[in-house]
């Protein structure tokens, strides 16, 4: 906490805190849209085509300038964009191939120009600029990282219902008479302004996990977009700030250490969201296995009468110590219960069994009548099924089928409780 307390007692480590955070917003924001819109790998690619901006900004103005950078490297992210997009429509080349040409010639040439550069003795770290300086941010840095910031919040605010639609819906989009290609090819001016603003922070490699990282990892906890897009923005701020911290305590490069934050977030959510987590989604599909291995339970109970767990495990294919647990968890639930090791059903349990064979009848029934299927197949998909229909979805197969007495093979369907 110390060593903490005293880095940020500084101006350079406020600064640097400040901008990466920036970055953070900025970048959570934008990548949003890259990522619904599969723009992933251009937003990868843009960000190392702006290289060559770099260098001749450096040589046309002939000193190290924040300004001329960023004019310098949105030109180069422009001439990237439109051509990539003409190769894509011109030039019978796949769409992921035309991305790669571009971005690797362009980069190659601002690297080669950089290093003749430094070969010069002139004061251009390329590794500044491929993996980021964040303690070298100066106020100039940090107005353009606001700027850009800010104009990055306001144009998503202003275009948010054609971004909405174009991103969900391209073809209605066009039809409505939204500009598509040009919204496109403002995504990828927006997209190169936000690059070079966070050159300095993370770097052209580094950015791309701060467009892609955060909205993916939003994406994860929800599918709503505006609740995606302050989410993404959130979590690019806790990156950049926990980046920061773990880089004073852990003595790590900052950069770096703000990707490697976002990435962790990112997989805590895969590991532990309750929506889409794997834990989760685990625990879900446990306690879905257990609901049916329970309902075929019931349903043999209810056929034969009752049973022991020895019959009872011989039938649904289960060892004995797992159908008594089972057993002891429906008896907690009143479904059934146990005298002298003989099990039967309680009157709550005979009702979820009429349930259980009303629904693998009236689908058995629906398949006949409607899907057209052989009754001699019509099981396999009825015993699945019939673990899955609630009594709404049977209220209204019932109602279509015109309320059936009896299933195709002659068995009758246990009237609607009401």
């Amino acid at each position: 906490m110390e060593a903490i307390l005293d880095f940020f007692s500084s101006e350079i480590a406020i600064r640097a805190l400040l901008a990466s955070s920036m970055v953070g917003v900025m970048c959570g924001i934008l990548g949003t849209f890259l990522v619904l819109r599969n723009m992933s790998l251009i937003g990868d690619a843009l960000s190392h085509a702006i290289l060559p901006g770099v260098y001749f900004a450096f040589v046309f103005v002939g000193a190290y300038s924040t300004v001329a950078f960023f004019i310098g490297s949105s030109i180069a992210g422009l001439i990237a964009a439109i051509s990539m997009s003409w190769i894509q429509q011109n030039v019978p080349t796949k769409n992921d191939a035309a991305i790669g040409i571009i971005f690797t010639a362009m980069f190659s040439i601002g690297v080669i120009g950089i290093s003749e550069l430094q070969d010069q003795h002139v004061h251009l770290d390329l590794k500044d600029f491929l993996f980021g300086n964040v303690l070298g941010i100066s106020n100039e840095d940090l107005w353009l990282a606001l700027g850009v910031m800010i104009y990055t919040i306001i144009s998503v605010i202003i275009f948010y219902r054609y971004l909405f639609i174009s991103t969900f819906q391209n073809t209605i989009a066009k039809t409505m008479g939204i500009p598509t290609n040009y919204l496109h090819y403002f995504l990828m001016l927006l997209l190169s302004f936000v690059v070079v603003a966070s050159l300095r922070a993370v770097g052209v490699i580094l950015v791309v996990a701060m467009l892609i990282t955060p909205a993916a990892t939003a994406l994860l906890l929800s599918n709503k977009l505006k609740v995606v897009i302050y989410l993404s923005a959130l979590m690019g701020l806790i990156a950049a700030v926990g980046g920061m911290l773990a880089a004073v305590v852990l003595n790590l490069p900052p950069g770096p250490a703000i990707c490697v934050v976002s990435a962790s977030m990112y997989f805590l959510v895969v590991l532990f969201s309750k929506k889409n987590g794997i834990i989760f989604k685990m625990i879900r599909e446990s306690q879905e296995s257990t609901r049916i291995e329970q309902e075929d339970i019931i349903k043999y109970l209810f056929k034969n009468e009752g049973g022991t767990n020895s019959a009872v495990a011989e039938f649904v294919g289960l060892s004995e110590g797992r159908v008594k647990s089972l057993v002891n968890s429906l008896k907690a639930k009143k479904m059934l219960s146990v005298n002298d090791k003989r099990i039967q059903l309680t009157g709550e349990g005979k009702e979820q069994a009429l349930h259980l064979i009303r629904a693998h009848r009236l689908w058995e029934t629906y398949q006949v009548e409607e899907l057209g299927v052989d009754k001699s197949r019509i099981h396999p998909d009825a015993e699945r099924m019939e673990h899955h229909l609630s009594k709404e979805d049977l209220t209204r197969i019932d109602k279509h089928l015109g309320f059936p007495e009896n299933d195709p093979h002659g068995s009758p369907i246990p009237p609607r409780k009401e």
